[in-house]
């Protein structure tokens, strides 16, 4: 959602395997990459607790007066998230559409 490159302290890339359809609390998500996106730890966090989702189309939408400023600038400037190469492994549109009408607060 950021298209930014962060590496922490260690070299490592800041970066998590978030489920859009949850695995546990009663939402029987597979832990499946078709059920994942790869996100910055802060955006993870807003995403899991429904501040943001995707549309079918891969654009980014946010509950606005709930995301502050300076992270919606941190958000990719045209509103999409980068796809893999391999379009076969995007995430499934059942699942983005499970987390729109089941997770996201907009």
């Amino acid at each position: 959602m950021t298209g930014l490159s962060i590496i922490n302290g260690g070299g490592r890339p800041e970066v998590e395997a978030a489920h859009i359809r949850p695995v546990g609390n009663d939402h029987n998500g597979p832990d499946s990459m078709r059920n994942g996106i790869a996100l910055s730890r802060s955006i993870h966090w807003m995403f899991d607790r429904g501040l943001l989702s995707l549309t079918d189309g891969y654009e980014i939408l946010m509950v606005k007066q709930l995301i502050p400023d300076p992270v919606k600038r941190l958000l990719n400037p045209d509103g999409k998230i980068l796809l893999p190469a391999d379009r076969r492994l995007c995430t499934h549109p059942q699942f983005l559409q499970y987390h729109r009408e089941r997770i996201f607060k907009g």
